[in-house]
Parts: C-alpha cells; structure tokens; sequence
C-alpha cells in the first residue's frame, strides 16, 4: 500500500527543494517513489526529479474515490514531455485502492471493472510503462473462483481499449496474505498472471513489505537466495518489472501490512543491498511507497535506496559506471 502521509508539516517536496542547477545524482538502476500528484499529475515528473529519482509512480486518479479524475490531452504531453527532460522511466501507476476485480456483490464488481477500465485508459493516455493492481478479496466464494472472476473481469475490462499496441503491463502485486486476499504468494500471483496472459501483457509487482509479512524469509542471507529461487520458480525473476522497497513495522509471517521507512523496520537495510546488487533483477524499477512522517522523509528514503547501490565492476577500458 502506497505510504501514508503526515499532515504535521509541509511535506510538498516542491516547496521544500528549489529546483536544481545541475541534476540529481543518480546510480545506475531505475530508483523511484510514489510520487504526489497534487496540482495536477503532470506535477509528478518534477517532484521526483527533485527528489533524484530516475523513475516514478502515482496515482493516475483519487485512490479512494469512484468518480475518476479526467486528465487533459495538455496534461499528458507535458508529463510525457517532462519524463523525456528528466529521463524518468518507466511511469508506474497504483490503481484505485476500491477495486477488487475478484468481488462477488454484482454492483462493486461493475464498478471495479468499471473503474479498472478507466485506469487503463489513462493509463495508455500517460504513455505509462505499468499499471500495478492487488488481486483482490475473494471473500464470499473459494480461491479459485476469485482468479477466475479477476482474470475474467479485467479481459472484460480492457476490451476494445488497444492495450496491446501500447507500452502498458498489467502488473500483478504481491499481497500481505491476510484471509481471502489472492496474491499472498508468490504462486498465486503466477497463477493469475497465466490466466491473464491469454487477454493482456502481464508484469509482476513483488513488494519487499508484503513479501516479509506473508512469511517469506528475506532478512537473511539464505533466507533471501531461497526466496528469490521461489520466484523465479514461479513468478519467473525475469517477468519482474517492479519491486515495491518498502521496510516493514510488523513481523514476518504476521499478514500485516505496515510500511516503515528504509532500514527502520523488522526488514532492515542489509537485504535492501541484497536486492539492489542482484543482477538477476537489475533490469527492474525499485520504487519505495515509504511514510512521510517528517518534511523530506521522501528524500531520505530514496537516498537510502542509492545508498547501498554498488559501483559497477571496472569495465574493459578500466572505468567505472554507476
């Protein structure tokens, strides 16, 4: 779940960060944040050009709201014009926090695929790379009638929308694992991204909170290399396109989901250098959705991130690259 914000202080990060001379330091993987939209989603390139990220994600419309958000044709091409200044990929939009695409009551369920649909709208509107979603509760029904109404409902949703001819995914996120939710491991989110490969281009989600609470071991060294081996086992490591970074305030194993800042929590920062220096999942976005308990938490949390990421190895010609 996208980080709650503190309404204590003024935590505008355009407010709190003039616009730089030079740009940001960057390393050499996609590190980003959930971004503010606030003034208008085009605002959301420069808040995370401030902050020195080199990717982004953000609401594409009111995460708790029906009635969705209309964006202007100006508004895209000034986001689609401002990610190219800014070298800001890929645009990774969280969807509506309302929708369960596995619901059983037939009115959330229209207005799940409903606002789905205009998810995907605007999500090809915006040129985006992902659109992240939960599975959902199948609550009222079994397992696997849930993966079907989901994988049904969105084919539902996404018909006659062009989705295959643009950059879009839809991106399956892993859960927390709390009862009835789908996704609460790793082999249910490959179990419904088989089912929607048939209709759409499919992408995982795997979230570093969600995966440590639903009771996966990532806090050790071992506990991390049988972790990843699971998922590529499943999921497929190479079908990962983005990675939620995101510490933890509860225990493994304990379906909470509760984010805490970068090194702050029961995940700690060791396995977030783990994770960034893998190889494996190097082609991947690392986005944080961490709190903004204090101004600038948004900066620190993505600095943390850079932090641990290593130099590359001296290339052929004796440089470095980060």
């Amino acid at each position: 779940m996208p980080r709650a914000v503190s309404k204590k202080a003024e935590t505008d990060i355009l407010k709190l960060i003039p616009a730089p001379r030079k740009p940001p330091a960057r390393t050499r993987l996609r590190i980003g944040i959930h971004t503010s939209t606030a003034g208008g989603v085009e605002n959301a390139a420069e808040r995370a050009y401030r902050l020195g990220c080199n990717a982004l994600q953000v609401f594409s419309s009111s995460p708790r709201q029906w009635k969705p958000t209309e964006l202007g044709r100006s508004q895209c091409e000034i986001m689609t014009s401002l990610r190219a200044k800014y070298d800001l990929s890929p645009l990774v939009i969280h969807a509506n926090y309302l929708i369960n695409m596995a619901g059983v009551t037939p009115e959330f369920h229209r207005k799940s695929v409903e606002a789905f649909r205009a998810e995907v709208q605007r999500g090809i509107a915006l040129c985006a790379d992902f659109l992240v979603f939960h599975p959902g509760s199948f609550r009222g029904g079994t397992r696997e009638e849930g993966l079907t109404r989901a994988a049904e409902a969105i084919d539902e949703a996404v018909d006659g929308l062009g989705i295959d001819s643009s950059n879009l995914k839809i991106t399956v996120e892993n859960t927390a694992g709390a009862k009835y939710s789908l996704g609460g491991s790793f082999e249910q989110v490959a179990e419904l991204m088989e089912r929607l490969r048939k209709h759409v281009p499919v992408a995982a989600c795997i979230d570093t909170c969600h995966t440590h609470v639903a009771g996966y071991d990532i806090t050790t060294r071992e506990g991390f290399e049988e972790t990843l081996q699971k998922l590529d086992a499943t999921v497929g490591i190479k079908n990962v396109g983005v990675w939620h970074c995101n510490d933890a305030k509860a225990a493994c194993g304990s379906k909470l989901d509760r984010h805490q800042h970068i090194g702050q929590g029961t995940i700690g920062l060791e396995p977030f250098r783990w994770l960034l220096n893998d190889a494996r999942v190097a082609h991947a976005a690392f986005i944080a959705e961490t709190p903004i308990d204090e101004p600038l938490d948004d900066l620190r949390n993505i600095d943390a991130l850079k932090s641990v990421v290593k130099r590359k190895a001296k290339t052929q010609h004796g440089g470095t690259e980060d």
